[in-house]
């Protein structure tokens, strides 16, 4: 078997708590991400996927260096990279790009696109002159789908899939091994983002482009992603193939996910019975012993909060659960007051 490109092995990134005005002092810390071990082969797609506040954006960010890991490694192409500084660091950023979750957001208002593409040609010096920075900006416009006569206008005069194709062709134009696409197309209208899906589909085969695609709806993961992993308070529960995961979900909380993702048949939307969970997700700062997920899960029994459980093999997936693969209850559909509202 082949050397991942990418390897994250027992992964922290804490964020210190402080109070006081004058004399600051340390009182816990948020725990973004605790301890995430992912691998990711050449020319894949990793899906991960997760509540808001579930750490994959920060995962992403460590991954990209751009926060600071407090523990762990974080191997690129059998390299570490997590101490990384100067020239080296600029060497590793310049093979792995960020597709932002806004696109507007992301490009300089006051540049044009043109100029927003060339500039990573001309801060890496990937190109020799003007005239042939000129030429790759049009090849890129071309690559991405947009009309090269468009170099010259400004953010604000194209529309929203438009804009996310200029920040697609940016990170195209430092010439990645490893895109990290971080809720990329969730601002987007649906006919949109797949148009958008679409795009990446195509470049990460005309290019031998590997993602690691960062999203909250399961549909999307469900077409662009070859594998799947499943993060809730900073951990993952739940990682396998992309088929293996949405035919046969293994751990309760993968199961309360799809279960609450819409169905494009209505016949099938009107007989879903989603599984409610209970509560809201334990404070990061303070999170439950033992399985995280026990707080709020249908089928937690006392010797879930005793110890953590490590992803192990359950169906055809791994998954952090003692009762990995058991059935999960759905609620009564005896309509009530609250389930009519």
């Amino acid at each position: 078997m082949s050397e991942p490109l990418l390897q994250t092995i027992d992964l922290k990134v804490h964020f210190p708590v402080r109070r006081g005005f004058v004399l600051e002092r340390t009182v816990g810390s948020v725990k973004a991400v605790d301890g995430v071990s992912l691998a990711i082969d050449r020319g894949e797609t990793l899906g991960l996927v997760g509540e808001s506040g579930s750490g994959k954006s920060t995962l992403g960010r460590a991954i990209l260096q751009l926060v600071g890991a407090t523990s762990g490694t974080i191997l690129f192409d059998r390299r570490e990279v997590t101490g990384l500084s100067g020239p080296e660091l600029a060497a590793f950023r310049r093979r792995v790009q960020l597709v932002f979750q806004d696109p507007y957001a992301s490009l300089n208002p006051r540049m044009t696109a043109g100029n927003i593409v060339a500039e990573p040609i001309r801060i890496y010096g990937l190109r020799e002159n003007r005239a042939a920075i000129r030429d790759r900006v049009r090849e890129l416009f071309g690559l991405v789908g947009l009309d090269a006569r468009y170099v010259d206008r400004y953010p604000h005069e194209f529309s929203g899939g438009q804009q996310q194709r200029i920040g697609i062709a940016r990170a195209l134009a430092c010439e990645p091994d490893l895109i990290v696409c971080d809720e990329a197309v969730s601002a987007l209208d649906v006919s949109v983002q797949a148009q958008v899906i679409n795009l990446l589909a195509d470049l990460q085969q005309r290019l031998g482009l590997t993602y690691l695609f960062i999203a909250h709806g399961l549909n999307v993961v469900r077409h662009v992603s070859t594998k799947v992993a499943v993060m809730y308070l900073g951990k993952i529960v739940e990682v396998g193939d992309r088929r293996a995961l949405f035919r046969d979900p293994q751990h309760p909380y993968t199961k309360a996910l799809l279960s609450a993702s819409p169905l494009p048949d209505p016949v099938a939307e009107r007989q879903r019975r989603p599984i409610i969970l209970r509560g809201d997700v334990p404070s990061p700062i303070d999170p439950p012993a033992g399985c995280r997920f026990h707080t709020r899960c249908p089928i937690a029994v006392p010797a879930c909060s005793a110890a953590e459980p490590p992803l192990s093999p359950s169906g055809g997936t791994l998954a952090a659960c003692i009762r990995a693969g058991e059935p999960v209850p759905a609620p009564d559909p005896t309509p009530t007051r609250e389930t009519v509202l």
